[in-house]
């Protein structure tokens, strides 16, 4: 039997996720890693530079507008990201998940062009980030603060980046367990999640958390120098 959406859900939920060789690569396999890179939601960490290009609104931010563009962004090769884990049988289950409002974008658009942006999964109370893009200065960061805020705002709990690297570590990703992961995991699949939190239009949205980058009221970000 083919493996469908359906499956590949019930695999976040065991705490595994999908990743290929390369791009043209056949097979595509599961994994639940040793140690695990996490952002706690209550601490992104936002640097001054950064904070003032959300204030400025930069970007016109949009959710879920062009998914399958996104994903077939972050799958093609780019400065530093030669090669993608990304398969056509990815992309085609992602695609699935999409449709059935499991999987999620976050986008950065400028002068009416895709210019940045980010998706992944989402389950219970967890956010599975899957892979973000940049065609213009810190599109993909600023698409990640407002997904942080975002994810508190709808009662998120976890936002798992799978592996860290020193981009993510910088915006204050750590590094846990597959123990402490799967404990945590647990406990955000109790919760009732909503990506799209009453009371939000994208654009209202967007003004709510650009108005107060470095300070959110929601305390989602932690200003550093």
């Amino acid at each position: 039997m083919p493996f469908t959406a359906a499956d590949l859900l019930a695999c976040y939920g065991d705490g595994v996720f999908p990743m290929a060789d390369n791009r043209d690569a056949p097979d595509t396999y599961l994994v639940d890693p040793e140690r695990r890179g996490i952002i706690p939601l209550g601490h992104l960490n936002i640097s001054k530079s950064l904070a003032k290009t959300v204030r400025r609104q930069s970007f016109e931010i949009r959710t879920n507008s062009c998914f399958m563009d996104v994903v077939t962004s972050c799958a093609a090769p780019r400065p530093g990201h030669e090669d993608s884990w990304i398969n056509d049988t990815i992309l085609d289950l992602y695609e699935q998940l999409h449709a059935i409002s499991h999987a999620h974008s976050v986008e950065c658009w400028q002068d009416g062009r895709l210019v940045g942006g980010l998706y992944g999964v989402s389950l219970g109370g967890a956010f599975f980030g899957e892979s973000m893009f940049s065609r213009a200065r810190d599109a993909s960061k600023v698409a990640l603060v407002h997904l942080v805020g975002r994810l508190l705002a709808g009662g998120f709990s976890l936002l798992d980046t799978q592996f860290i690297s020193d981009h993510l570590r910088s915006l204050g990703a750590t590094e846990i367990s597959r123990a402490i992961y799967h404990e945590k995991l647990g406990k955000a699949l109790k919760l009732k999640g909503n990506f799209n939190p009453d009371g939000f239009s994208d654009a209202g949205y967007s003004s709510a958390v650009t108005a107060s980058a470095g300070a959110l009221p929601i305390q989602s970000i932690t200003q550093i120098s």
